[in-house]
């Protein structure tokens, strides 16, 4: 029985017939991300982040990660570093692969007389392939990573600015705002990630976040378009609310939304894996790390945030509210019906339809209609196959 029923929960994401009531519990999905998010705000107003040599100013210096005697590891080159300067460097990684291969070491600003010596330390305790000549140094200063930051922000704001633009007058403004919340939310979480973690910040984690938003954008997009299509006309129905309409919009993308974010992130763990285990490429790292966050809670935010906001905006409208007292009414009235042993009948061709949340729940109660009647002896719809059925025969009528 247990097999049976996770598999009919499973046919029903795959069929999208509103199996979960995510818009009706919407409350929840609130409190639980907004935990999350206040967790997150907290951590980059009191933790900050770990800004690279891009953003703090520094010392780049960058050497062979091969010697006479074999591979150099990052240890030893931090180990030769602390040796020469009686401190730890900011940050150090292997680039590249083979003999190809280079250690990085970004420090705070050295002098003249401490790069000198740093290279003289790292020569005669690593002896890297092409000696002293070989390790080369450079500085880095900090406001190339400000103007980064500036034009990010600037793009940001634009980028805002022209969707809701967009999407105003692609749907309305309820769902622009609520898309704008859910796309907000991502840029925040996935930044509070990076604070709470530890990540270093560098201009590919910029150029990284940037890139999340249309990602996070489409699929509510793709939601929003199956919610219009859904609640068109709705207003002169008594069949389901606007929540109702839009929460089987959800499950009807619901599969979709998800196939999409795995198909997304395969790549992204690809590139982590390869461009961060097998090529040891930094870079890479960072551009990944921040892509496959923003991916994975933008495609969450699109399910549990746009649509719930954008419903919640919906019925402030009093013409939602009233169709929506108007479908309680009806469900109250068959409610009653039902619980006296009435039959329950509808007119070819006219009257309101029967209640229900979804398709599935919509053809049981039709079933559950035509028992009733027969049971008392009052003639169900049946349609042309049925008026057929019920033509009197032996007789040719003229």
């Amino acid at each position: 029985m247990a097999e049976t029923k996770k598999r009919n929960v499973f046919q029903r994401l795959y069929v999208g017939n509103g199996a979960f009531d995510i818009v009706g519990k919407r409350k929840r999905w609130y409190v639980v991300f907004g935990v999350i998010l206040l967790i997150c705000i907290l951590s980059i107003v009191f933790k900050g982040f770990n800004r690279g040599i891009d953003f703090t100013g520094g010392t780049r210096v960058q050497m062979p990660a091969v010697s006479s005697s074999g591979p150099i590891s990052i240890e030893a080159a931090k180990e030769s570093f602390e040796k020469a300067l009686g401190k730890e460097p900011a940050a150090t990684q292997t680039v590249g692969t083979g003999d190809s291969a280079t250690i990085q070491i970004r420090s705070e600003t050295l002098n003249a007389d401490q790069v000198l010596k740093l290279k003289t330390t790292l020569n005669e305790d690593l002896k890297p392939n092409g000696g002293t000549d070989a390790i080369s140094d450079s500085a880095v200063s900090a406001s190339w990573g400000g103007e980064i930051t500036s034009q990010a922000l600037i793009a940001l704001l634009v980028f805002f600015v022209a969707v809701m633009i967009f999407l105003a007058l692609y749907f309305e403004l309820s769902m622009a705002i609520a898309a704008l919340v859910a796309v907000l939310h991502d840029v925040v979480i996935t930044a509070g990630v990076y604070s709470i973690v530890g990540f270093e910040v560098s201009p590919a984690t910029v150029i990284g976040l940037l890139t999340i938003l249309g990602f996070s954008l489409y699929d509510t997009v793709v939601v929003f378009d199956k919610v219009r299509e859904n609640t068109r006309g709705l207003l002169g129905l008594t069949r389901r609310t606007y929540g109702e309409a839009a929460n089987l919009a959800v499950n009807q993308t619901l599969m979709r939304s998800i196939n999409t974010s795995l198909i997304a992130v395969l790549p992204v763990l690809g590139l982590l894996a390869i461009g961060v285990g097998l090529l040891g490429v930094g870079t890479l790292k960072d551009l990944a790390l921040v892509q496959l966050t923003g991916i994975v809670i933008g495609a969450l935010s699109s399910i549990y945030i746009a649509t719930p906001i954008a419903v919640d905006l919906k019925m402030r409208d009093a013409r939602y509210k009233a169709q929506a007292a108007r479908v309680q009414a009806r469900r109250d009235n068959l409610a009653r019906k039902a619980a006296a042993g009435e039959a329950t009948t509808e007119v070819a061709g006219g009257g309101d339809i029967v209640e229900s949340t979804d398709d599935e729940s919509l053809q049981a109660e039709l079933r559950k209609e035509k028992a009733m009647a027969a049971a008392a002896g009052v003639p169900a719809r049946t349609g042309k196959a049925g008026d057929a059925r019920r033509r009197p025969t032996g007789k040719k009528h003229r």
